[in-house]
């Protein structure tokens, strides 16, 4: 059973400066997210990993493509409906900090959630909810109910976050950059928590660019380059035998305990709609693709029609961390083995 499912979703951002033309963030991904089931979305910064959170979460609206949450498309929800689609789909973000408001007592999140979703429970109830949340993050209440933030670990303002998503009926958890900003012990005991979750019937989607903890703590992966997927399978296939030349790129990369930093060059990875991965070297050529995509929705085609008035041709604009255009087109993917994807070079 599928709980969350993305399919053919793409995000497109108009640059802020006068004459900008569109970024792609997202291009056309798609993947499930099931019950129990922990995914790692891993890739480099400006890899559209975060921009997948927030349309899951609804903060920003997809350019095209649908979310379904139980098989009913998210875009469709009414007021009433996206309310109960946040009792079951919560996010937990990179910053713990800046979730909380200072001036007030860090426990005040958990007096919101009551607010909206519970305001009948009785003080008694609700204070034995609350601890039982704390207990299942390994929390002392003692120890964390009633202080301000800054008067709280980062592992600990980020366990409490854990907990007040625990307080609703969440089926699905997107965890982006969790861990990110604690030290290795508090890292440990977060990763062991999101583990025993998992084996609790929750679903995590692990948003991170830190390969060994997504190694660690997922039972699928999905690696994401400018915004589309280019390698998705089991974790120890994509880990034990990665077959696309962006992950070995990547695992190369991952520093190894007990060995000294040696200098040896890696050979470039050609970008997206790049000379070189342009047969003629051309990257308005590598562009073109764009205008050839086929039962176009209307998003895609306003969009198409948008990319055309800004260059005078179907083309990307170039923009973003690579500096260069991509095409809307992902590359496609194809079954290098059972559950491992792997995708054609660009």
């Amino acid at each position: 059973m599928t709980t969350l499912r993305l399919e053919r979703v793409s995000k497109l951002y108009r640059a802020t400066a006068r004459g900008g033309g569109l970024t792609p963030a997202l291009r056309k991904v798609s993947f499930d997210l099931r019950p129990g089931e922990v995914i790692a979305l891993i890739g480099e910064s400006g890899s559209g990993k975060t921009t997948i959170g927030k349309i899951l979460l609804r903060l920003v609206q997809p350019t095209s493509g649908t979310v379904t949450f139980d098989g009913k498309d998210i875009a469709s929800y009414s007021p009433r409906g996206l309310k109960d689609y946040y009792r079951h789909v919560q996010g937990v973000f990179q910053d713990p900090f800046s979730s909380y408001n200072p001036i007030y007592r860090a426990d005040r999140v958990y007096d919101l959630v009551r607010e909206s979703y519970f305001p009948k429970v009785g003080d008694k109830q609700w204070s034995a909810k609350v601890e039982q949340a704390l207990d299942a993050v390994a929390l002392n209440p003692a120890d964390v109910l009633g202080k301000y933030p800054h008067q709280l670990s980062g592992g600990q303002q980020q366990r409490l976050l854990i907990a007040r998503a625990l307080l609703l009926d969440v089926k699905v958890l997107i965890a982006d950059e969790i861990i990110s900003m604690l030290d290795a012990s508090t890292r440990v005991d977060v990763l062991n928590l999101l583990v025993k979750l998992k084996r609790q019937g929750l679903a995590i989607l692990f948003i991170t660019h830190d390969l060994s903890l997504g190694n660690y703590v997922s039972d699928r992966t999905i690696i994401l380059r400018h915004g589309a997927i280019v390698e998705i399978g089991a974790t120890e296939k994509i880990f034990g035998n990665p077959q696309h030349e962006y992950t070995r790129m990547l695992l190369s990369a991952v520093p190894e305990l007990h060995k000294k930093w040696q200098h040896s060059p890696l050979g470039p990875v050609a970008a997206s709609g790049s000379p070189e991965a342009s047969p003629n070297g051309s990257v308005a050529t590598a562009l073109t693709r764009a205008t050839m995509l086929d039962e176009l929705t209307h998003a895609e085609q306003v969009v198409k029609r948008d990319l055309r008035a800004v260059l005078g041709g179907g083309q990307a604009v170039a923009s973003g961390k690579s500096q260069v255009a991509v095409a809307l087109e992902p590359p496609t993917l194809h079954e290098f083995e059972p559950d491992h994807l792997v995708a054609d070079p660009e």
